[in-house]
């Protein structure tokens, strides 16, 4: 079993590595490649060293699986290229999202798409990951017809240049290099993505097309992402109208009984998901569940999850695991 890591050095891509090791899969040989800069330097893996090459060497290793999160640019230049060898690939990039022959895949909730024929599958955005582990079984049983979401998001999901910022920012001076257009440090920024024609960012046009491609659904979708100024972890806060009423005791018993959910709701006792909690752990947190008096069968929650792990790293390998069992690569 050969796997590759492209992108290795990056900090979606060492999670990525972290999880492999956690997740023991049976690899034989690991492939680390990074742009050219990184060549050569050395990353270590299960305490043994490995060497960073070239992604035009890797695809000449022909490796199985080849796990990508490098940008949609690199995905876009190189994923077709590791197919084309036979290599199963898996981006963490939006660059194949929105193929329609290209499967979008959350694994606890539609894995079944992924067939053996298809080479590239796409990791869904982290936002997407997060609100779908908590809603896909509740639309299963209510069927869902309009979500609203506003999502705050941390400075991780901007990637190193994110968590300088905010560090630059913190000590009282000034990112030469920053990733947002204003302070995000004692601030929030209503902006994530570019900005579309429509008004809306790029960021909440993927949680409007990636729904409805994971839950083959047409679930009327309306976000607005925020910016805030925490290291990592995502929060949702998520306002659902279904078809079917609903009663919350069923409510709280689907979502403590789907896999990689925890409720951890209790009013009571102050207890409801913080991004602390959710640090560096693979399950979805979900609190706050309450019924929204002012439609018919709308309800309220919020959800809460590590963006670098289940957003993105986790998703991706659980994903590699799927194609390993079930394809006998």
């Amino acid at each position: 079993m050969k796997i590759a890591v492209i992108g290795a050095t990056g900090l979606v891509g060492q999670k990525m590595l972290q999880v492999l090791a956690e997740q023991n899969l049976p690899i034989d040989e690991l492939i680390v490649a990074a742009s050219e800069k990184s060549v050569g330097k050395k990353i270590f893996f299960k305490e043994k060293e490995y060497t960073l090459i070239s992604v035009e060497d890797a695809i000449e290793e022909r490796p199985d699986i080849a796990i990508f999160s490098a940008g949609a640019e690199v995905s876009l230049m190189y994923a077709k290229k590791f197919a084309e060898k036979g290599t199963y690939v898996i981006d963490n990039s939006s660059a194949w999202r929105k193929d329609k022959d290209i499967p979008l895949v959350v694994p606890e909730i539609n894995a079944a798409d992924i067939s053996i024929d298809n080479h590239i599958i796409a990791n869904p955005n982290c936002t997407t990951i997060c609100m779908l582990m908590a809603l896909a079984p509740l639309h299963k049983r209510y069927n869902a017809k309009r979500l609203v979401i506003s999502t705050y998001q941390s400075v991780s999901g901007s990637g190193q240049k994110g968590l300088n910022q905010l560090a630059c920012e913190q000590r009282g001076e000034v990112s030469d290099n920053p990733a947002y257009p204003c302070q995000i440090h004692e601030n929030v920024i209503p902006h994530g993505g570019a900005f579309m024609e429509n008004g809306y960012t790029a960021e909440e046009e993927k949680l409007v097309f990636e729904t409805n491609k994971i839950l083959h659904s047409d679930i009327a979708v309306t976000a607005t992402v925020v910016r805030v100024p925490v290291y990592g972890g995502h929060s949702e806060s998520i306002n659902v109208e279904f078809e079917q009423q609903f009663d919350l005791n069923e409510v709280r018993d689907i979502l403590s009984k789907s896999p990689g959910v925890v409720v951890y709701d209790d009013i009571a006792e102050n207890k409801y998901p913080t991004p602390m909690m959710a640090f560096d752990k693979d399950e979805v947190f979900v609190g706050r569940i309450r019924r929204d008096f002012s439609i018919d069968k709308g309800l309220n929650f919020w959800v809460v999850s590590d963006n670098i792990r289940k957003g993105a790293a986790t998703n991706a390998v659980q994903i590699a695991k799927y194609i390993i069992e079930n394809f006998k690569i």
